[in-house]
């Protein structure tokens, strides 16, 4: 084929794909023949739903965590007895995040350097974190995959200068951390 038959055949075609609407003018709903400068937060959505539905639907793994199913569980390989194994398989895929205390008085850059340690240690354990510093002394590791939080668990109350980590609001010490004097401790001082 020569190029003239070429470039007339590809006009053709994208004029065939520009004229194609999916409503006629007269056949818009009330919403649609608004100016888009004044379409409402509802009318947004309606739009972004007509402009999916003809979209083929994402893989599981492509979707938002939210919208992805929840990840089934085997019950019957799980000890009744062990509370953390079933959080943990229960956490497979799902993001989870776990706050990370370090003892003493320490400077912001201490923090700073002890976790980014502590993280590249993940790391290199195929243990993939992101951190994040929340105050002078705490930071927060989060994971993509949460089940890996309670391996990272293990590592790092290893570690000297944790005080504790913090995963679904249970509280575990780090084995070098000291116990803080509390009003427990006092009643036994007396």
């Amino acid at each position: 084929m020569n190029s003239k038959t070429v470039l007339i055949f590809s006009f053709i075609t994208l004029l065939s794909f520009g004229s194609t609407k999916k409503f006629k003018d007269e056949e818009k709903p009330a919403w649609a023949k608004k100016d888009i400068r004044d379409f409402s937060d509802v009318d947004m959505e309606r739009l972004l739903e007509q402009w999916d539905e003809d979209e083929e639907p994402l893989e599981e793994d492509e979707l938002p965590e939210h919208l992805r199913p929840m990840p089934k569980l085997d019950l019957s390989n799980l000890k009744s007895s062990d509370p953390e194994a079933l959080l943990k398989a229960s956490k497979k895929g799902r993001t989870l995040m776990a706050f990370v205390s370090v003892t003493g008085s320490p400077s912001k850059q201490e923090v700073e350097d002890l976790t980014k340690l502590w993280q590249t240690s993940l790391w290199n354990n195929h243990i993939q974190a992101e951190r994040y510093l929340v105050d002078d002394n705490r930071a927060i590791f989060m994971f993509k995959d949460g089940s890996q939080a309670w391996d990272a668990k293990e590592f790092l109350i290893q570690q000297e200068r944790l005080k504790e980590v913090v995963i679904e609001n249970k509280s575990y010490p780090g084995v070098h951390a000291e116990k803080e004097s509390g009003p427990e401790n006092l009643k036994s001082e007396l």
